[in-house]
């Protein structure tokens, strides 16, 4: 058994040398273990996936839903009743990148990165982000899964206050 994961490894490793520089595509292409693992359906491609959905971990939960000219995305991030995040704005993709600019807070964009089935912020937020957020609460690395791909999932997530933060369609 040991011998078939060596094995396994090896052709993996080999596989992951890649196209020449003149047939590599302009996106950010998957290498080694990752593109194998989308090749063979163990994994989504991120680049043939819409980000549309419900995503949660643990008390954290992201909503993104497409509107009339962009995606509507809502984040509440929930560490406590008093400790806690909580907004609506706009997000756009182009690739695996989600630039995010949240709604009447100027200066709080970012870009986020967009995993197939996982959205994750970046480690570091502007500021202006803290004013979503009460105390010690953050946007800042935020790392979620998807669970549903259904808009109408998506657009019943609330923040602690019980305000909508998809509105669905637009």
């Amino acid at each position: 058994m040991r011998r078939v994961g060596l094995a396994m490894l090896i052709v993996l490793a080999a596989c992951s040398r890649g196209a020449p520089p003149s047939e590599k595509r302009t996106a950010t292409p998957a290498t080694g273990l990752e593109a194998a693992a989308i090749q063979a359906g163990v994994i989504p491609d991120p680049a043939d996936t819409d980000i549309t959905g419900l995503y949660a971990r643990d008390t954290d939960r992201v909503c993104i839903v497409p509107g009339a000219t962009a995606y509507r995305i809502g984040v509440y991030v929930d560490y406590d009743e008093q400790q806690n995040c909580g907004g609506s704005g706009i997000a756009t993709r182009v690739r695996d990148t989600v630039h995010v600019q949240m709604d009447a807070v100027e200066g709080c964009s970012f870009d986020a990165r967009f995993e197939g089935d996982r959205l994750v912020f970046p480690g570091r937020v502007p500021d202006a982000c803290q004013k979503v957020c009460s105390r010690r609460a953050s946007l800042a690395a935020l790392d979620v899964d998807r669970l549903s791909e259904s808009v109408s999932e998506a657009s019943t997530l609330r923040d602690g206050r019980g305000r909508l933060l998809c509105a669905s369609g637009g």
